[in-house]
């Protein structure tokens, strides 16, 4: 269930915490973005844009690591019975 408000700084504040406002604009349009089609933003991928936007890893190691998050949260299609 989605919810109702938009809350992401609020939730993971330690994670803007080094961003400059410029930044945590760009993360958080990115993420409201994404929100109002109906997905929910996760921690783990929050932490992986700020960790890139504060310059903590790479284009390459972001990259990475959305991948890899994309791998395990992928949905196994139900089996036709």
């Amino acid at each position: 269930m989605a919810a109702e408000t938009f809350d992401i700084e609020t939730r993971w504040p330690e994670l803007f915490a080094q961003l400059d406002a410029t930044k945590r604009r760009a993360v958080v349009q990115s993420f409201a973005a994404a929100w109002h089609e109906g997905w929910e933003p996760n921690r783990e991928d929050v932490e992986n844009l700020t960790d890139y936007m504060r310059g903590a890893i790479d284009a390459s190691e972001y990259d990475r690591r959305s991948a890899d998050a994309a791998k395990r949260h992928r949905r196994v299609p139900a089996v036709a019975r």
